[in-house]
């Protein structure tokens, strides 16, 4: 990392930092005024943002990029309006209690648990303009200042839309607009950078490849830096034996609409009693979403992530298992730990799954897709956080971007 690259990261850190009390000591009206202006904003200046996007697009297939990482870098008309309703949303949401009332102390005093804002939040992520605007907002709606930074391929259009998007819908609502910081260099090194100033930028938040994200994660613990991680991912869906194959061919061609997330079906496995029985039916849905099954003997771990693979997105693994325990077993003990789901109209076999998997997000005849924020919770997410250890865990929204802080003070005030 150069010099260079370490200043203009830091320039933006201490800018944040420097206007994130205007943001933390804003009202709820503000903040959900901003927010209202931002939707607005994506749409008036629609043509605009897709200009620049189309220009991103343009240079990553002149550079070879792959179908999958190209659907994620291109903003359809569809996909902005989606996004400003997504914002109109966020507007809509309630705030968190900022102050809430734990118990009476001795000596007429009482205790208050106040949720602060962490002050300014990094975030690296990959070629996805949409999560500008997504991380942005929470930010935004949590009091938090942010410092953005997102692989090359995406940052023109990132650009775009804090200038005509993010910033003036600041300023509108009175909040100033340097609160949200998007780093302008395109250098990997900008990334481990963003995680070296604990001082400034105390909590970030990865998302990308697993190798990359996991890099930075350690790089990031090694200077006291905190962060929230989504390196890995892959959906997994376990076909039982009392599966009703409607509802199977349904799930498999539901899970494989997009291939470049982290959420898509990845790894089948088919109970062995009923796999001949069935294949035909997951073989018809796979074929339609032209989507090749990777059968044994397999060349590669059986949790092997095709969505991060450019050459071989278009994959699925396929495996036969003996029963429940042996895909819960697969399933912890060689995937990610996102998200598995059981096809079944067994109660019992299905409440078997829902205990003994210990991932993040588990499904009953519904499909891995929906382990997303704005599609369970209705609001856009920063990441999922797949970490085992107490904290916010799963698709992470503005509810959990805040610190606890406990507060005594006199009876009646």
């Amino acid at each position: 990392m150069s010099d260079e690259v370490a200043k203009a990261v830091e320039e933006c850190a201490r800018a944040a930092k420097a206007a994130a009390p205007s943001l933390a000591t804003a009202s709820d009206e503000a903040i959900d005024a901003a927010l209202t202006a931002m939707a607005g904003r994506l749409l008036d200046a629609r043509e605009s943002v897709l200009e620049a996007n189309r220009a991103d697009v343009a240079r990553a297939e002149q550079e070879g990029m792959s179908a999958g990482l190209l659907d994620r870098l291109t903003i359809t008309e569809e996909r902005l309006t989606g996004m400003a309703e997504q914002l109109r949303l966020l507007a809509g949401s309630p705030h968190p209690e900022r102050a809430i009332p734990v118990k009476a102390l001795p000596d007429g005093l009482r205790l208050v648990e106040r949720r602060r804002p962490v002050g300014v939040i990094g975030a690296n992520y990959e070629a996805r303009p949409n999560v500008t605007v997504d991380v942005a907002s929470q930010l935004v709606k949590s009091r938090n200042g942010g410092v953005l930074r997102t692989g090359s391929a995406a940052l023109g259009s990132a650009q775009r839309l804090l200038e005509v998007v993010i910033a003036p819908a600041l300023s509108d609502a009175g909040i100033d607009p340097a609160v949200v910081q998007l780093v302008p260099r395109v250098e990997r090194g900008a990334a481990a950078a963003l995680v070296r100033f604990p001082d400034l930028v105390p909590l970030v938040i990865l998302r990308g490849s697993g190798e990359s994200t996991r890099a930075l994660a350690l790089e990031a613990a090694q200077h006291g830096v905190r962060t929230l991680a989504h390196a890995d991912g892959g959906g997994v869906l376990y076909v039982d034996e009392a599966a009703d194959a409607d509802k199977v061919r349904d799930l498999v061609f539901n899970s494989l609409d997009r291939l470049g997330v982290c959420n898509r079906l990845n790894l089948l496995l088919i109970h062995s009693a009923v796999h001949d029985q069935l294949w035909p039916v997951i073989s018809e849905a796979l074929a339609a979403r032209k989507v090749t099954p990777s059968l044994p003997p397999h060349e590669h771990a059986i949790g092997y992530e095709w969505a991060l693979d450019s050459d071989h997105e278009a994959t699925v693994t396929v495996a036969q298992v003996s029963g429940v325990a042996e895909a819960v077993s697969i399933a912890n003990e060689q995937t990610s730990g996102l998200a598995a789901g059981i096809a079944t109209e067994n109660a019992e076999t299905a409440t078997a799954f829902l205990d003994g998997y210990t991932g993040t997000g588990v499904f009953w005849n519904a499909p891995t897709r929906l382990l997303d924020g704005f599609k369970l919770l209705a609001v856009p997410e920063t990441g999922i956080n797949l970490d085992r250890v107490p904290g916010p865990r799963g698709p992470v929204t503005y509810t959990d971007l805040y610190v606890r802080q406990y507060a005594v003070l006199p009876d009646g005030r």
